[in-house]
């Protein structure tokens, strides 16, 4: 018997924003009375039931008491989740109430671990049936906080449980109601907050993870996982960047927004038909286009010129030079904030997510689509190396435009092998994925070093058609550093051409 599933959509907000959703005139149906509601979450000393993609709660509701078991990782957009909820008797869990999920199994096949409480949250919750479009939806809005290790943090959800209908209605329903109110795509479970919370270290930035694709998904389906990991991976990111502005979580973002950008282009066919795709993708990077000069930034405060700084201690002009660059630094990423902060970037993001759940580019028949995703992925990388084969000859001659084109060309292979691993998950692919990916990663490290120094004399270059830029020392400091970062150029262009010819010989890991 198939388990009960849990579709909705998660949406987050502050505090006073959260109260006056609760005064939106689409939430204005017969609202049940608030409640309090406690939650214990348990797992295995060794977190196995988490690492299993499962989550084991107790929630108290006055003198009631209900165990819920749920199967399904977090997700952005839509969290699509097979549930099993049943009442108990009191706080610890029931083994006869999970007895048909998941959770048996996996504490049968270890040795039926003890179950130890992990970390609690404490909401109010309200609960709104909402009618919009042809759905019946629960509009829920949470407000409270998670418990664990003796810290808290605030916790402020609107979830959109569809009841009945379209997962269009629910993205609807969303944007709607974001319209007048600051949302965010959620891309966080309660369970994932609370394990987090436990790490007791702060928000910290997050590189993409793998992408769990079926092997038998069809080009359609691994399209939809992909650029829903790319969202969620960029939404992780956004909120410590918001929290904490750590350079290391903007790169991040520009990495996510590149991965997603390149799951457009790989997946270019098949989503032809759908002029939205396109429109998409080019807003992207419209908006996003000042979020490189903050990034650029970073890399030179960070990296070039403290390298410099530390060639040269007794250089006059470097402490001065440092003070302008990283008030420029500081404006950048002021207009970056300003951007994160934008209705439209917020609507943005839900446009994305209800496009990659909703849009046209899923309805009617598309071979491409309908077919398997194998097929889709080794046409592509294929594509793709030969692509830098040919592109990559004498690299080390190439002219810096000619460069740039190899390495876009190269990030593009790189995401595409890491999006598509998991179709090819026999040893041998695996052992020449590992081969691969190194070789390119050594190509694209080497590369992005000779773009490193492109983007050296670009900000220094900026900064001597600055009217306001200092003078004397700070200047010839600026041309001093821009002189020695391009002493290590050929070394870079040697390797480069030596990790071209490297990657050339290693064997395809989709053939």
């Amino acid at each position: 018997m198939d388990a009960p599933r849990e579709i909705e959509l998660k949406l987050t907000c502050t505090g006073p924003d959260l109260a006056a959703l609760g005064a939106h005139p689409l939430l204005q149906g017969a609202s049940s009375e608030p409640k309090l509601l406690t939650a214990t979450y348990f797992d295995t000393a060794d977190g196995a039931l988490r690492a299993a993609g499962l989550t084991l709660r107790v929630r108290r509701t006055g003198e009631n008491f209900v165990q819920t078991v749920k199967a399904g990782a977090g997700a952005a957009g839509l969290f699509d989740r097979a549930e099993w909820e049943t009442e108990v008797a009191g706080e610890a869990p029931d083994p006869d109430a999970f007895a048909d999920t998941p959770v048996a199994d996996l504490l049968a096949a270890s040795g039926a671990p003890a179950l130890i409480p992990q970390f609690r949250t404490v909401v109010t919750r309200s609960v709104r049936p909402v009618t919009y479009g042809d759905s019946r939806i629960a509009a829920t809005l949470d407000a409270g906080h998670v418990e664990a290790e003796g810290v808290n943090a605030p916790l402020c959800e609107l979830e959109l449980e569809l009841e009945s209908g379209s997962a269009a209605d629910l993205f609807g329903l969303a944007q709607a109601l974001a319209e007048t109110v600051p949302l965010r795509l959620g891309v966080l479970s309660k369970s994932a907050r609370g394990f987090a919370l436990r790490k007791a270290d702060g928000p910290r930035p997050s590189k993409a993870g793998a992408v769990a694709l079926p092997q038998d998904a069809t080009g359609g389906e691994a399209f939809r996982l992909i650029a829903l990991a790319c969202l969620r991976h960029l939404r992780l990111n956004e909120d410590v960047l918001l929290a904490t502005r750590d350079p290391e979580a903007l790169h991040q973002i520009r990495v996510a927004l590149r991965r997603l950008r390149t799951a457009f282009s790989l997946f270019k066919p098949m989503l032809a038909h759908d002029a939205r795709a396109g429109a998409l993708s080019d807003e992207i990077k419209r908006v996003t286009e000042p979020f490189g000069r903050a990034r650029n930034l970073d890399v030179f405060v960070e990296t070039t010129l403290a390298a410099e700084i530390a060639h040269r201690p007794d250089e006059p002009g470097l402490p001065p030079l440092r003070a302008r660059l990283e008030a420029e630094r500081t404006r950048a990423h002021d207009a970056v904030g300003a951007i994160l902060a934008a209705p439209e970037w917020r609507g943005l993001i839900l446009d994305l997510a209800a496009w990659i759940e909703t849009g046209p580019w899923r309805a009617g028949a598309a071979r491409l689509r309908d077919g398997p995703a194998r097929d889709v992925a080794g046409a592509v990388l294929e594509r793709l190396r030969r692509r830098i084969a040919k592109r990559g000859r004498h690299i080390d001659r190439l002219d810096p435009e000619a460069r740039h084109r190899v390495r876009i060309a190269g990030k593009k292979l790189r995401y595409g092998a890491e999006f598509f691993a998991g179709l090819y998950p026999g040893k041998r692919a695996r052992r020449r994925h590992k081969a691969f990916g190194a070789a390119l990663s050594d190509l694209q490290d080497h590369l992005g070093g000779l773009n490193d120094l492109a983007t050296a004399h670009a900000v220094m270059a900026g900064l001597a058609d600055d009217a306001d830029a200092p003078g004397g020392h700070a200047l010839f400091a600026a041309g001093l550093t821009a002189a020695d970062a391009d002493a290590h150029a050929d070394d870079l262009l040697a390797k480069a051409a030596e990790a071209h010819g490297a990657l050339r010989d290693v064997k395809p890991f989709w053939r």
